[in-house]
């Protein structure tokens, strides 16, 4: 345990940012999980809906530097082209 002040609420700041960044990137993980399965079923407005949301979502994460640009703008470019390939 942290035993200068500073240090202890570094400890409890980092726990609150900690258990932001992961609620992020779960939402990320689990909206590219959802699109795929409407791409799977071949239902069109879901998955429009989805990609626009998860979208959303990798933007906020890249600005807030979770994931990196490139790695967001890869991403983004693959749903997207699964969303149009249904098309």
């Amino acid at each position: 345990m942290a035993n200068i002040k500073s240090a202890k609420k570094s400890v409890k700041t980092d726990k609150i940012k900690t258990a932001s960044n992961t609620s992020y990137t779960s939402k990320v993980k689990n909206g590219m999980k959802k699109l795929e399965k409407a791409v799977k079923e071949k239902n069109l407005e879901a998955a429009q809906a989805q990609l626009k949301t998860t979208m959303a979502d990798l933007d906020k994460c890249s600005s807030k530097g979770l994931i990196k640009k490139n790695t967001c703008d890869r991403q983004k470019a693959r749903l997207n082209k699964k969303v149009k390939e249904m098309i």
